[in-house]
């Protein structure tokens, strides 16, 4: 056993078998993948890596395990996964997970060719530990899946509270070993003691106030959207068509082979986002603006969303590339499946905490479609977003100052 000094959770314990996956080269490759993204260009501290978080989601993991006082066996396939869970991102984390998805054929959360491959099949096998226990973990496909993904998951307790930690946002606040000791092993899986409600409240408020402040901060949505239009435009070469290998490399790899594009496009694109020469918000609207209902299904794909810039840059009389559209899906309520048991009976978080529902209008009232463009052609755009999108009117207090 050796121990790494954590800043979020202090010293953190590293089992041998451990220890020789954190070696491993795709551990490795995520100490070069930015957690938050290009967060950094709002918060200069927010630099840390998938790397660190892995780290700390498998120190959570391993506490729940005893907590839950799973045997050997389980313990080690739910804090490996754990360790592994995030190792699929593709560059700036989450900026490319829809080009991932769309033209990669995969998702993060699609990890087998990792788990299956050298070296990391080989340092399973020598641990006796079976890759498809690991790879249903990861995939949602385990009674313990729940301890990765779910409302109150140790994948979101480390990230709340490392998030808050990097960026100084003071939102991320998580009493996340209150709620390990409150989690418990059922016939209904894991369920939450009535005594730990109040941590699961603190959990799901500090998930719904970070969004807006740091997740859905409109300057990381828009440097996310321009490397989107970047990657789009480096692939219309065929030589450069290679999705897989492009979200097989890490930040710094991605940035350098768009900034030296053929692409003229992608190349200005890339060299905008490394000076932090940002598009502007041209429209910014609300659901109180726009048909959110209409403005999903195909839109919020990538082909989807630039059929409508395209639209937009048709009808301004402007290039097409000066256009960028976003339309992020709706917010999914939280803690659906999360049951809380009481000395009567189980019961869902939702029918007895009154935040619960309050929380979810506030999630959904957060919701944003961006059209982005250059500052010379703001105006114009603007207006042509207006038409085309029929965006309500807002009032002079409703309008957003950049």
């Amino acid at each position: 056993m050796k121990f790494i000094k954590d800043p979020v959770h202090g010293y953190i314990g590293v089992e041998a078998e451990i220890a020789e996956i954190l070696d491993s080269p795709p551990m490795q490759r995520l100490r070069h993948i930015k957690q938050l993204g290009f967060s950094y260009l709002v918060y200069p501290g927010a630099n840390h890596s998938r790397f660190e978080h892995s780290l700390g989601s498998m120190h959570l993991a391993w506490l729940m395990c005893q907590n839950l006082e799973l045997d050997e066996a389980d313990r080690k396939n739910v804090t490996i996964a754990a360790l592994l869970h995030d190792c699929g991102h593709g560059p700036f984390s989450h900026a490319t997970d829809i080009f991932m998805k769309e033209y990669s054929g995969r998702g993060h959360e699609q990890v087998d060719h990792i788990i299956y491959s050298e070296p990391i099949i080989n340092i399973l096998d020598r641990a006796g530990i079976d890759p498809s226990e690991i790879s249903h973990l990861i995939q949602h496909n385990h009674f313990l899946s729940t301890i990765i993904h779910g409302d109150l998951d140790i994948d979101r307790m480390d990230y709340l509270l490392r998030d808050a930690h990097y960026t100084g946002v003071p939102y991320g606040a998580v009493d996340a070993h209150r709620l390990l000791q409150c989690t418990v092993l059922s016939d209904h899986g894991l369920i939450l003691d009535e005594s730990g409600i109040n941590a699961a409240e603190s959990l799901l408020i500090a998930r719904t106030l970070m969004r807006p402040a740091v997740y859905l901060h409109h300057v990381s949505r828009i440097a996310s959207s321009m490397l989107m239009l970047a990657l789009l435009e480096h692939c219309t070469d065929q030589l450069n068509f290679a999705p897989r290998r492009l979200m097989d490399l890490d930040d710094a790899s991605l940035m350098m082979e768009l900034i030296h594009s053929n692409n003229k496009i992608s190349k200005m694109l890339a060299e905008r986002l490394y000076y932090r020469h940002l598009y502007k918000r041209a429209l910014y609207a609300g659901p109180e603006q726009v048909n959110t209902i209409a403005l999903q299904g195909d839109l919020i794909t990538i082909r989807g969303s630039r059929e409508i810039a395209k639209e937009i840059a048709s009808y301004a009389g402007v290039n097409e590339w000066e256009v960028i559209v976003d339309i992020p899906p709706l917010p999914l309520d939280i803690s659906m499946n999360v049951l809380v048991q009481n000395k009567k009976a189980i019961i869902r978080l939702a029918e007895i905490s009154p935040l619960i529902n309050t929380l979810n209008k506030t999630r959904r009232s957060q919701w944003r479609i961006g059209v982005y463009s250059p500052k010379e052609v703001l105006k114009v755009v603007e207006h042509a977003a207006v038409d085309v999108l029929h965006v309500k009117k807002v009032t002079k207090q409703d309008r957003l100052i950049d």
